[in-house]
């Protein structure tokens, strides 16, 4: 500091003496001002220039008037962005052979390239085979015209970088001064400095050394001696991003003895949120053992689900012990808004805070910022905070394009857009049942986290009630885990049906897995609007019946399959679907491998079987990793589902598959064992033959003219092989009836027991509407008790009236009708379903 101040005044000193010069002193001023103007003009240029990448086309005056250096540079990056952009595939035979093996690197070419060859490598890289084998179309995200001043920012600051020390520290000071100043108005952050850093954790970690610089005065003399003395201890929420914690310690040299995790609420308040009590309590065992409490890092926005801490109380608790207090989180971007909640408007009393500006406002490429408190210049330096070199000052020039684009307006609306997306799902969420949202404030919460939850004392409250506190953390972890698997499945289907939203799966400690939309992070990226949010309720709207009724019948899966006979059971609590089953190959003294190598293929084919199936559930072998071996995985059903009918069809093609697979197995034993038999019954009927036709029969002549005599009449004998039976059989049948035989009837395949005629249109696996099935049989029945009327009529008529179209009928149908109303009246004692089908013969007969 001192020698800044000797320089300062040896500066001024040499100012003033050259200022006894009039004419000297005015050449330096006329080139100052026309250095200033030369800059202006190029910045100017710079934004023009941007105006025509988006297609408004600059006018040839103006490019004569600016530096021709400059305008190559915007020509170049016009070029590289529209080839990027629209994904042109320009490359001619040569250079397609060169780049036909761009993942393997290469030795560098002597000639060199030009830049389209290069641009074209790039592209090539990026979209890489995998896109083209399956057929999606991958683009780059559409950065919009901010992205594009952003990008105009790093080509701006490699050739800014060029220009001589002193233009260099003019233009670098104002574009960090202003862009200090614009954040902290804009974020309610009075009389702060700011640090820009690529990494968000950056800023962080040179916090960190700033306040061991101020709390150890001696550090930078004794260094690691002082912290041995007195170990400096760093608290951190148990709910922080992972690895947080680790990475300080890495980079500061700190044993992990350092950083002490505070965890959450368990009693009282969000269980996201930091106990205020139990800091108080470990920062006291800490001073009483000799430690240091240096720093506590909160969260307005933790990682998970976007809870605050209570940032007034936590400042209160550092002021008491001159602890540094640093805030990061999502939630800080509401401080731009012109409504704060009170929780998050504390995070302006911190000693400093991290801002992620670039997915907050879809800008990308530009670098984070930390805005810090802090009264000793020196100290800032000597922690890296501030920089005396000017070109590392120039990592605010894309920050500083691109929020005088948008301008204070702009940055609100955004804000103010990604809050309302996050208000319109949560609105919607509170009137969906089965959905359990967690969120801080439900009046402004940014992020937004929910799941599907059913209540497990609903579906089986009375099975488990009887069972005893042992077993019941089993049944309690295992419900945990389906309902985790299925919020997965549903987090994934909801990314793949609606990707504008931008909604991820994230694990929380008491909630398990959860869906997060967290629009402050992706809508300004992805573009997120209001119909999106939209189209998100609806396919949670059409999910949640298909979650309810697969995790209802999954039980009444298992004990289905359980109770049939050649299907196993395989429980796995990762799969989001009704289950798992394996059918079981009967081995008859078959060694591992070969029995392995038959339960593959018996449960491959019967896989293949299921899927020809006509119905609208998925079956597959299960995931790629992690997966049981040689298992059907059923997917998602519906609440229609016979789960009967399908368990029944999926072992009855299983007995069929194996079945057809052992007498493909045995088909070479039982032929040869076949033409054996029936060469000795050939054998056997031709000794036969020849003692019934006698001696004299088989000599040439005398045969011949025996025969003519008196021909021999026998049969002729044969023998059929039956494939299908693996039996012998005679043909004498075949020449008898001139016709060959189907011999034995094979024993029926073996189908459910419970297949039924169906509608037209139905898909198997459907239950049948029961409506249906109890009209057809009431009419039955009422049909039946119609004809019961019609036969007790006749009697009741007197003798001498006419019997009408009666006394017409033959002897015969008179004596079989009163044979039958005969029967009819000696069985009147009989179950009503025998008199429905005795009248039916009666209406039959006549």
């Amino acid at each position: 500091m001192r020698y800044k101040q000797l320089q300062d005044k040896n500066t001024t000193g040499k100012k003033t003496l050259r200022g006894k010069r009039p004419g000297q002193h005015r050449t330096r001023e006329k080139k100052r001002l026309e250095v200033e103007k030369e800059v202006i003009k190029k910045l100017v240029f710079s934004f023009l220039n941007i105006c025509a990448m988006r297609g408004r086309l600059l006018s040839w005056q103006i490019k004569e008037m600016v530096d021709p250096t400059l305008a190559e540079m915007g020509k170049n990056l016009n070029e590289a962005m529209k080839m990027l952009e629209d994904n042109q595939k320009k490359v001619e035979e040569e250079n397609e052979k060169k780049y036909a093996r761009k993942d393997i690197p290469g030795p560098l070419q002597g000639s060199g390239q030009d830049m389209v060859s290069i641009l074209q490598l790039v592209q090539n890289l990026m979209h890489g085979e995998e896109e083209e084998e399956t057929s999606q179309a991958y683009r780059l995200q559409n950065v919009g015209e901010q992205g594009h001043m952003a990008l105009l920012g790093h080509s701006l600051a490699a050739y800014i970088s060029v220009l001589d020390r002193e233009r260099l520290r003019k233009l670098t000071t104002r574009i960090l001064s202003d862009t200090t100043l614009w954040l902290c108005r804009l974020f309610r952050y009075e009389n702060g400095s700011a640090y820009y850093h690529e990494d968000d954790r950056e800023g962080l970690l040179k916090i960190c050394r700033l306040v061991i610089h101020t709390r150890y005065e001696d550090y930078t003399v004794e260094g690691f001696n002082v912290l041995y003395a007195r170990q400096p201890v760093i608290y951190i929420s148990s709910a922080a991003r992972t690895g947080l914690g680790q990475a300080l310690c890495n980079q500061l040299g700190l044993p992990l003895s350092c950083m002490c995790p505070v965890p959450c609420n368990t009693m009282f308040g969000s269980q996201h949120q930091m106990d205020v009590a139990l800091l108080d309590r470990l920062i006291k065992d800490d001073i009483e053992s000799g430690k240091l409490p240096l720093l506590l890092v909160a969260n307005a926005g933790t990682p998970g689900a976007g809870h605050t801490d209570k940032l007034g109380r936590l400042k209160e608790l550092c002021e008491q012990y001159s602890m540094w207090l640093h805030v990061e989180g999502v939630n800080l971007a509401t401080l731009a808004l012109g409504y704060v909640s009170s929780s998050v408007l504390a995070a302006t009393k911190c000693d400093s805070m991290t801002l992620t500006l670039g997915s907050w406002l879809g800008l990308p490429a530009v670098p984070a910022v930390t805005l810090y408190r802090h009264e000793d210049p020196s100290l800032s330096l000597a922690a890296g905070l501030t920089s005396s070199q000017p070109v590392e000052k120039l990592r605010a020039l894309p920050l500083w394009l691109s929020l005088q684009y948008l301008g204070h307006d702009g940055i609100v609306e955004r804000i103010k857009h990604a809050s309302q997306l996050s208000q319109r799902l949560l609105e919607n969420l509170k009137n969906l049942d089965f959905i359990k949202t967690s969120v801080e404030d439900e009046l402004s919460s940014p992020v937004v986290v929910f799941k599907f939850f059913q209540e497990y004392s609903n579906r089986n409250q009375t099975s488990h009630a009887a069972q005893a506190s042992t077993i019941q953390h089993p049944i309690i972890s295992s419900e945990r885990h389906i309902y985790d698997t299925f919020n997965q499945w549903l987090g994934e289907q909801l990314a793949q049906l609606v990707p504008a939203s931008g909604v991820d799966v994230v694990e929380l400690e008491d909630e398990g897995t959860c869906v997060r939309f967290s629009p402050l992070m992706t809508s300004a990226v992805l573009g997120t609007e209001i119909q999106d949010v939209d189209q998100l309720v609806d396919c949670i709207k059409l999910k949640i019946p298909v979650l309810t009724s697969t995790l209802q019948l999954r039980e009444e899966f298992e004990q289905e399959v359980r109770r049939t006979v050649g299907l196993l059971y395989i429980e796995d609590l990762g799969w989001p679907g009704l289950g798992v089953v394996r059918y079981n190959y009967h081995s008859d003294g078959k060694n591992n491998d070969k029995q392995e190598k038959e339960l593959e293929k018996i449960n491959t084919e019967l896989l293949k079987k299921l899927n020809e199936l006509e119905s609208d559930f998925t079956f597959s072998l299960g995931p790629e990793f992690g997966g049981q071996k040689n298992c059907i995985y059923i997917g998602m059903v519906t609440e229609d589902l016979d789960v009967s009918e399908l368990v029944e069809t999926i072992a009855a093609t299983g007995r069929e598959i194996e079945e057809n697979s052992r007498l493909l197995e045995n088909m070479t034993e039982v032929v040869r064992k076949g033409i054996q038999e029936a060469q000795l019954q050939l054998q056997k009927a031709n000794e036969e033959r020849l003692l019934e036709e006698g001696l004299l029969r088989q000599i040439p002549v005398v045969g011949s003219v025996l025969n003519w005599f008196s021909p021999f009449q026998a049969s002729p004998k044969g023998r059929t092989f039956n494939l299908t039976a693996g039996s012998l059989e005679s043909t004498e049948s075949t020449y008898v009836s001139k016709a060959q035989g189907t011999g034995t009837t094979p024993p029926p395949t073996p189908t459910s027991s419970t297949a039924k005629q169906r509608l037209p249109g139905q898909k198997v696996f459907k239950r049948s509407l029961r409506s249906s099935d109890a009209f057809s049989e009431t009419s039955s029945v009422s049909h039946c008790d119609d004809l019961e009327k019609t036969d007790q009529r006749p009697p009741a008529l007197s003798p001498g009236h006419e019997q009408g179209p009666l006394e017409t009928k033959k002897p015969e149908e008179q004596e079989v009708a009163q044979a039958t109303k005969m029967g009819t009246e000696d069985t009147q004692s009989d179950k009503w379903p025998n008199d429905c089908a005795k009248a039916e013969e009666q209406e039959s007969l006549r």
